[in-house]
């Protein structure tokens, strides 16, 4: 079973939901696929028992010596990469038009390291995540590698619960595609509306089962009321209304999950939107 956890942009308090329902399973698969922003890891202290790099694409190269500088490859470059014979990696998009025209063969593709990769092991169960490297995008790619990184570990079908990345772009739907069921966490803000009805959409679209939470609900209850007014539309299932709480940026600052703290409102409620949610999954 797999249980993406979205939301429509950053700081809905995604990451804070997914470590605490990571929490309330005991012990899961989880994976950090906010590859971005990662901070999934920084709430546990384990250990990497695998590292490796993550190859995203091609990036052109002029050899010097052999370059001729007739310009030919700034021509065909339909990207404006190539400036006076000299190749701008951050805009190459690998595709390999300039190795074909250049006349004296000059030109060649290298791979592109984008991101470091780790498998950590926790006292229950592990992580897989990655860094990027400064100035590489999150791909779709590189998300399936961390997934596949999950299962490897994952022989006694243990619950996997992901992170995913806040939006509806590539990266979003490599980590819904082929998942059992997805949570969107939203807030009752005129715009968390709109990023709800965006992600669901892409849910539908994918025939992904679907799930809502709000968070925050109490923060503009009228908001609320017309967001699950959407959601009852859709005949989606509203399986937790989080009410605003202190404790929970006490827990961030602290980096401990939210479900440290059994006097917090907030952690109580996840409680029982998990308990909702086991009910479904």
């Amino acid at each position: 079973m797999e249980l993406v956890v979205l939301s429509g942009k950053g700081g809905t308090g995604k990451t804070t939901i997914a470590t605490a329902l990571a929490e309330l399973a005991k012990d899961v698969i989880r994976i950090d696929c906010d590859v971005d922003a990662p901070n999934l890891y920084l709430f546990y202290k384990g250990k990497d028992i695998e590292e490796g790099e993550f190859i995203g694409g091609k990036k052109a190269i002029i050899d010097e010596i052999l370059c001729i500088k007739c310009g030919k490859c700034e021509g065909i470059c339909r990207f404006n990469a190539i400036e006076n014979c000299t190749i701008n990696s951050f805009v190459c998009e690998g595709c390999g038009a300039c190795t074909l025209i250049c006349p004296q063969n000059a030109i060649k593709l290298i791979d592109e390291k984008t991101a470091d990769t780790f498998v950590t092991e926790l006292d229950k169960g592990i992580i897989s995540r990655a860094e990027m490297d400064i100035g590489s995008d999150g791909s779709g790619k590189l998300i399936t590698y961390l997934r596949k990184n999950g299962k490897k570990f994952n022989e006694d079908e243990k619950l996997t619960i992901i992170d995913g990345s806040p939006g509806i772009g590539c990266a979003v739907i490599s980590s819904i595609t082929g998942a059992d069921a997805v949570l969107v966490v939203t807030e009752p803000t005129k715009s968390g509306l709109e990023d709800l009805m965006r992600v669901v959409a892409l849910c539908e679209h994918f025939g992904v089962f679907t799930m809502v939470c709000i968070n925050k609900y109490d923060i503009n209850e009228e908001m609320s009321i017309e967001i699950e007014s959407f959601i009852n539309g859709k005949d989606l299932k509203l399986v937790g209304k989080i009410p605003y709480d202190d404790t929970v940026m006490k827990s961030i600052n602290e980096l401990k999950p939210i479900t440290h703290y059994k006097e917090s409102i907030a952690e109580k409620a996840i409680e029982e939107m998990w308990s909702n949610m086991k009910s479904l999954i």
